[in-house]
C-alpha cells in the first residue's frame, strides 16, 4: 500500500486531533462538571434562585429594585443600591458607569433642543442620590462637593469670572463668589472648556448617607447593602409596617453576612432575601 503524501498525513492528524478535543471539551467536560455542580451544589449550580408561595421570585446573587411602576420606591420595603446594568439590575448588561473622580461636570440640556436631555457627570448623580436617600429617610442629604439642590459643586474660573457649571440659569449659584470673582449660573450651551474646574468642598461633614446608597457596583448586579445603609432604612420600613424597629433590626443582624474568610470585604445584607423575611413578619 502506497504511503499517504506527508502533507495529508498532518491533515488527517490535526483532524484526529480536533475530533478528540472536541469530544473531550466539548462533551465529556461539560457533562462531568455539570454533574459534579449538581450534585454537590444544586442550589448555587441552578442560579440560587429563591421562591416564594412556589413561584421564582428572584436570585439570592442578582440584585433587583423595589420601586413601583413610576420608579418610586416602595416605602414598606428596604431599598437595594443603585444599578448601572441597563435600566438597573439587567443581567444582559452588566456594567458600571465607568465614570472617575473626575468626571464632575454635567452637560446642561439645552431648552428647546430636540432630544437633548443633556449628561449628569458622576458627582451629580452622587449629590442627586444623596439629597433623594435623605428625604426618603427623614435624614441629611448632603454631602462634600454637593450644592443644597443636589448638583455637583463644581465651578468654571476665567480670569474675570467664575461659572457654577452645573446649575443651569435662572438659579442662583450656591456660592456668591470665589477668590473675588462673582460666580455666574450656567447658560445651557455655552462651552466653558477653556476655564480651570475647581471643586469646592463645601461645609458638610461625613454624610449620613453611605456611599453604596449613592454608588453602583461594578457589575451592577450587587445583591447586597452594606450594614449602616439597611440600618438606615429601618426605621422607615418599621414605620410602614407598623412593625417594632427592634424586630426589624433582629432581621437584618439575620441575613447578614459576615466578611469573607473572616477578613476581606465588609458585613452586608442580602436585600431580597430581608424584604422576603419582612413579608412573612
Amino acid at each position: 500500500m502506497e504511503r499517504l503524501p506527508s502533507w495529508l498525513r498532518q491533515h488527517l492528524t490535526a483532524l484526529r486531533a480536533v475530533a478528540v478535543l472536541t469530544v473531550l471539551l466539548g462533551l465529556v467536560y461539560p457533562l462531568v462538571t455539570t454533574g459534579v455542580a449538581q450534585a454537590l451544589f444544586t442550589d448555587k449550580a441552578n442560579g440560587s434562585i429563591i421562591q416564594k408561595d412556589g413561584k421564582d421570585v428572584g436570585s439570592a446573587l442578582i440584585g433587583q429594585s423595589f420601586t413601583d411602576a413610576d420608579g418610586n420606591p416602595v416605602r414598606k420595603y428596604f431599598q437595594s443600591r443603585p444599578s448601572a446594568a441597563g435600566d438597573g439590575y439587567d443581567p444582559t448588561s452588566t456594567s458600571a458607569s465607568n465614570l472617575g473622580p473626575e468626571d464632575i461636570i454635567d452637560t446642561l440640556p439645552v431648552p428647546g433642543a430636540k432630544d437633548d436631555e443633556g449628561k449628569q457627570s458622576l458627582l451629580t448623580q452622587v449629590c442627586t442620590r444623596s439629597r433623594a436617600v435623605g428625604e426618603l429617610e427623614g435624614v441629611s442629604g448632603a454631602r462634600p462637593y454637593c450644592t443644597p439642590d443636589g448638583v455637583g459643586a463644581a465651578l468654571k474660573v476665567f480670569p474675570d469670572r467664575a461659572v457654577s457649571v452645573n446649575q443651569a440659569c435662572p438659579t442662583t449659584p450656591f456660592i456668591a463668589e470665589y477668590q473675588g470673582l462673582k460666580v455666574e449660573c450656567a447658560k445651557p450651551g455655552e462651552d466653558y472648556a477653556a476655564g480651570r474646574t475647581v471643586p469646592v468642598r463645601g461645609d458638610a461633614g461625613t454624610p449620613a448617607v453611605p456611599a453604596d446608597a449613592v454608588t453602583a457596583s461594578g457589575s451592577g448586579l450587587d445583591p447586597h447593602i452594606s450594614l449602616a445603609y439597611a440600618e438606615l432604612q429601618a426605621p422607615r420600613v418599621a414605620k410602614e409596617r407598623g412593625l417594632p424597629l427592634e424586630q426589624v433590626k433582629t432581621l437584618i443582624d439575620e441575613h447578614t453576612t459576615g466578611r469573607a474568610l473572616g477578613f476581606m470585604g465588609e458585613p452586608s445584607v442580602n436585600v431580597l432575601e430581608l424584604n422576603l423575611a419582612l413579608d412573612g413578619a
